[in-house]
């Protein structure tokens, strides 16, 4: 049997009539940068985010970068995130100068630990990111409160978590900024690079919308240095004809995802502690955009996985500190211990919506091959 570790085939086969026709209706209009399309896709997203403001932009990199460009974070500065994520999350904040200042993540969650970050702030603190890792958002009221407190901006980085919930409010309507991905692989995916910003405050989406045109307004008139970070009418138009689908793709990966825990419990390989199942934290919508276990002897797994013809994939082996153009920051092995566990022991398996429970059992009977 062969599991992918996504089948966008099967999404787009299921959706086509409607993606095929938001698409005509690009080429139909002309329009391609900006334009009615990327604004109602903006509303449609705000809405959904539950936020006042969404700025469309051309990548989730891009959409911290610009973030970071509208508070002005540059050198001198320095902005705490975790060691455990996508690289863009402590990338962005090297490219505008700023120095990223590293804080482990909690073992279970693997998004950021509140009560570590106090003792990382400095007077050149300015920033503060949060990553929602895997589609679960990190625990936001600390940190917001924190933040308040030492005057820091909180840039969310929802990049895997569109539509996750923290005591009811959405990922990217807490924070100063939410940052999302629309990468052909996420929840809500594009058919190429897009990304989202979200902000509670109308100054602050107007900044943006000047920044990702170069800096202009009135055109060929700047104020301001920014860049080209616009969201293509097409990619406008592929994502908010997949918006509808959203909740219905989110509430099938939550039941795949509760069907690989009792699985695996069956299993027996929980109650031997060869494997652990990912943490639901309290008071969270868990969107599942990967499903990640932690197991002894990942990388065998890993390979023993792909022989059988089951996707997956490590996010991320490499923790931060421990990569060769950070060097600079000073960081070695041992730093911190629950980013560097997470980034040796975990492997995200198949959740995809159209997966079905046959193609789990048999991604959990094959896991429990290797360790039997």
């Amino acid at each position: 049997m062969q599991v992918p570790l996504l089948n966008l085939k099967a999404q787009y086969r299921a959706i086509k009539a409607d993606v095929d026709q938001a698409v005509a209706e690009v080429f139909e209009s002309q329009y391609f940068i900006l334009g009615p399309k990327v604004q109602s896709c903006e509303e449609k997203l705000a809405q959904y985010c539950r936020c006042p403001h969404a700025v469309g932009v051309s990548s989730g990199t891009d959409a911290l970068l610009i973030a970071l460009m509208a508070e002005g974070i540059g050198p001198g500065d320095e902005v705490i995130t975790p060691p455990h994520s996508f690289f863009a999350t402590a990338g962005c904040v090297a490219r505008v100068g700023a120095r990223p200042v590293l804080v482990d993540v909690d073992p279970a969650t693997y998004n950021l630990r509140p009560d570590l970050i106090e003792a990382a702030i400095t007077p050149r603190t300015r920033a503060i990111i949060p990553v929602h890792l895997f589609g679960q958002m990190a625990d936001l009221d600390p940190i917001m409160e924190i933040a308040g407190r030492h005057k820091l901006i909180v840039i969310e980085d929802a990049a895997q978590a569109i539509g996750s919930e923290y005591k009811g409010r959405r990922a990217g309507a807490i924070g100063h900024y939410g940052c999302f991905s629309f990468f052909p692989s996420k929840n809500l995916g594009a058919a190429g690079d897009g990304g989202l910003v979200t902000t509670q405050d109308a100054e602050r989406a107007e900044k943006l919308r000047v920044i990702r045109m170069h800096g202009s307004k009135p055109k060929y008139y700047h104020k301001v240095i920014g860049g080209n970070f616009r969201l293509d009418a097409l990619q406008a138009a592929v994502i908010e004809a997949k918006l509808p689908y959203l909740d219905g793709w989110t509430a099938q990966r939550q039941a795949n995802a509760a069907r690989y825990n009792e699985l695996f419990q069956q299993s027996g390989l929980v109650k031997r502690k060869l494997l652990s199942c990912p943490i639901e934290a309290p008071q969270r919508r868990h969107i599942y955009n990967q499903y990640t276990i932690r197991v002894e002897r990942r990388d065998a797994l890993q390979t023993h996985l792909t022989q059988a013809g089951i996707g997956n994939e490590i996010y991320y082996p490499v923790p931060f500190h421990l990569q060769e153009c950070f060097a600079y920051l000073g960081g070695k092995a041992g730093d911190f211990p629950a980013s560097e566990s997470a980034a040796n022991q975990t492997l995200a398996i198949p959740v995809f919506p159209e997966i079905t429970p046959a193609q789990q059992e048999y991604v959990v009977s094959t896991i429990a091959a290797f360790y039997n």
